[in-house]
């Protein structure tokens, strides 16, 4: 059935009409956008369907272009310690959980985060012992780049000093007794995970159909996943997905980033990027040049300032690097590469040099610690960058201290790469920031947290409330070549919008937009 959206204040981002107060929609897509009188007298009939805005504000449909829905779904299966502000807190936490299971169960969790804590660091491995004495204990940090066990989880994976440790991890030891103290960092996890008893498929299923209403409460239309790693691989993940998305149609769009271990599936099944429909995409090969700016593990050309003998660590040695670009070019595959450090994009873009591009841009995840050459390498119309503007509000002041007044400078530098020509796309790298696009464009605009009272971080990095929200929309399109369909509200693209309470583009003070809910969330002109 044709609909009438009416009454509506609309930002297109269409420079040709960027203002509308009516979009007509049709078999999914946009077929004509103008006034309110206009789009009645042409389209209204009696077999369409009129849906009156009452003068709310409306955007493109917002598109998150880097999260991980599948580790946002164990937040909805296991212990969610996001947000915590105290050791204390998270050991209390940890020890409730623990009662709630059988005896021997693995204690599962995410999202400590210790720069929160106001009552000391990590809680060693004698404290996880007090607290869950009967279970293996396993919770990555918020980043994803660390992760707490206890002696529990150690004994199952048969820990010895001499261990082989996966390559680009480690095993924190204490300096004295060369014990473990509980925290493994990177790849190092793994010898963990291999031990943790798999999901169900329906407890997997039903956990990401519930994380996908979330990211549509959120106003979100589109998001860039990367998931095989957690949920059993490739064929199982874009079976997972295909089932939700085109047999459920539960409506949110997605774009799979699928880990370069899978790349023998992606061949054996023939998938490319691309492949699928507009509902469910293959997306870019993901692989990681560097760790973390939290653990230190993020790859910088020259020292921490905080720690001088640390310079981060390289994921892969630029050899093997080259052999995984390699292995997704072999396919006419894109790649998207974790690279935080200025080294780690060096070591990525010398790569990228060496091989002819194809038809998806490569995709820069993260870049938040750039130099003056750098950003001349990155202004390539077959890349992207995909930034998480939401990092500063975390991430400051703690990353200061990591790197000193220079480089924080052209850190987390959103407005230089955007005036240098970089192309940048907005995304969350949920769980690490929330499922909520509207925190990481408050955050694009003030450079700081919220109830944070300062002019923001490097507040010459701040960007327009426009600026912004077209992180979210119009570039998120173009991450994956979906710019001719999607980003903005033009007729013939598919009709997603987000529906506001408030006029984000009129706010006497970008807080407000703190207070802003989204209305709704509309997905090929039916509403989510």
């Amino acid at each position: 059935m044709r609909k009438l959206y009416i009454n509506g204040n609309f930002y297109t981002f269409d420079t040709v009409r960027p203002l509308a107060q009516a979009v007509v929609v049709e078999n999914g897509r946009f077929i004509d956008v103008g006034t309110t009188d206009d789009m009645r007298l042409r389209w209204e009939s009696p077999y369409s369907e009129t849906i009156n805005l009452n003068g709310k504000t409306v955007t493109p449909g917002l598109i998150d272009s880097h999260l991980h829905l599948s580790i946002v779904a164990e937040n909805f299966m296991n212990l969610d310690l996001t947000g915590v502000t105290s050791k204390q807190g998270m050991l209390e936490k940890i020890q409730h959980h623990a009662q709630t299971l059988q005896s021997g169960e693995w204690l599962l969790g995410r999202g400590w985060d210790e720069n929160l804590f106001t009552d000391g660091g990590i809680p060693t491995i004698d404290e996880l012992d007090s607290v869950a004495l009967n279970h293996p204990l396993y919770i990555p940090r918020v980043c994803s780049h660390a992760a707490l066990v206890n002696s529990k989880a150690l004994n199952i994976a048969q820990y010895h000093p001499d261990i082989a440790v996966p390559e680009g991890g480690s095993i924190v030891r204490d300096e004295e007794t060369k014990q473990p103290t509980g925290l493994l960092l990177e790849s190092a996890s793994q010898l963990i995970t291999e031990h943790i008893p798999e999901k169900t498929y329906d407890q997997l299923k039903n956990a990401l159909r519930q994380t996908m209403k979330h990211a549509l409460s959120k106003g979100l239309t589109s998001v860039h996943t990367n998931d095989p790693h957690f949920l059993g691989g490739l064929n199982q993940t874009y079976q997972l997905y295909d089932e939700l998305l085109n047999q459920e149609q539960l409506g949110l769009r997605c774009n799979l980033l699928i880990d370069h271990d899978f790349l023998d599936d992606l061949r054996a099944n023939g998938m490319y990027a691309g492949y699928g429909n507009n509902r469910l995409q293959i997306g870019a090969v993901k692989m990681f040049a560097d760790g973390a700016l939290g653990r230190r593990t993020a790859l910088l050309s020259e020292p921490y300032s905080d720690d001088p003998e640390k310079y981060g660590e390289a994921m892969f040695d630029q050899a093997t690097l080259y052999e995984m670009v390699k292995g997704a070019r072999d396919l006419s595959m894109p790649v998207a590469v974790h690279a935080i450090g200025d080294q780690a994009l060096t070591n990525v873009l010398d790569i990228l040099n060496q091989f002819p591009a194809v038809t998806h841009r490569d995709r820069l995840i993260h870049a938040q610690i750039v130099n003056d050459e750098l950003i001349k390498r990155m202004t390539n119309p077959n890349r992207i960058t995909d930034i998480q503007p939401r990092f500063v509000a975390s991430d400051f002041p703690w990353a200061k201290e990591r790197l000193g007044e220079k480089r924080s400078g052209y850190s987390y530098a959103w407005k230089t790469l955007q005036k240098a020509g970089v192309m940048c796309a907005g995304g969350s790298d949920s769980p690490v920031e929330p499922v909520d696009p509207l925190l990481g464009i408050h955050a694009a605009v003030t450079r700081k947290a919220p109830g944070e009272t300062h002019d923001g971080w490097n507040p010459n990095e701040k960007l327009s409330m426009r600026e912004a929200f077209r992180l979210f929309t119009e570039m998120g399109a173009y991450a994956t070549n979906e710019e001719n369909i999607k980003g903005t509200i033009t007729r013939g693209k598919l009709a997603d919008m987000t529906v506001y309470s408030h006029d984000p583009f009129k706010m006497e003070h970008p807080d407000e937009l703190l207070e802003t809910n989204v209305e709704m969330t509309v997905i090929g002109g039916a509403l989510k």
